[in-house]
């Protein structure tokens, strides 16, 4: 890794840091964007442009967005905060030892091995998404919507007396 990527990189852990630790849904969401942001930055440190502007395009922009109309959804009031604090305080184990099966590589616990890999040309991506893949893309994204609309109304469900 080069010296420009590391960086970036340290602010993508912070920033990412900071997104599971705030109890603001705005200021984690701020967090968010701020370490995909940096990831993008990493991206073209190393040399993948093509990848860095698929992470702000996608990720940075579109995908914050739809968190956005998530977190307008979202009950945010005291109460629900105590009982999503009080559910979140029980739950850490599992993802605490997903983390460290994930981090086990990186300190030596076990060898990954590292093939050298073709690089695939843009064109060829977008021949691929545009060409065979077009109708799969585009059924996709309505699934993408239904899901965001049906979130939304569940959402909005409250319960009669």
């Amino acid at each position: 890794m080069t010296s420009a990527a590391l960086w970036p990189g340290a602010i993508a852990l912070l920033a990412a840091l900071m997104v599971v630790t705030r109890d603001s849904i705005v200021h984690a969401l701020m967090y968010l964007v701020a370490m995909l942001l940096a990831l993008a930055a990493v991206f073209f440190a190393l040399g993948a442009g093509f990848a860095g502007a698929l992470q702000i395009l996608i990720y940075a922009g579109a995908i914050v967005a739809v968190f956005v109309f998530v977190v307008m959804t979202v009950d945010s009031t005291p109460e629900a905060l105590a009982r999503e604090k009080a559910r979140l305080r029980r739950g850490w184990r599992g993802p605490a030892l997903l983390v460290a099966l994930l981090l086990l590589p990186l300190f030596g616990g076990v060898g990954i091995a590292v093939g050298n890999a073709d690089p695939v040309p843009v064109k060829a991506i977008g021949a691929l998404l545009f060409g065979p893949w077009a109708i799969a893309v585009e059924l996709a994204s309505f699934l993408l919507l239904a899901a965001l609309l049906t979130a939304r109304h569940l959402a909005r469900w409250e319960e009669k007396p």
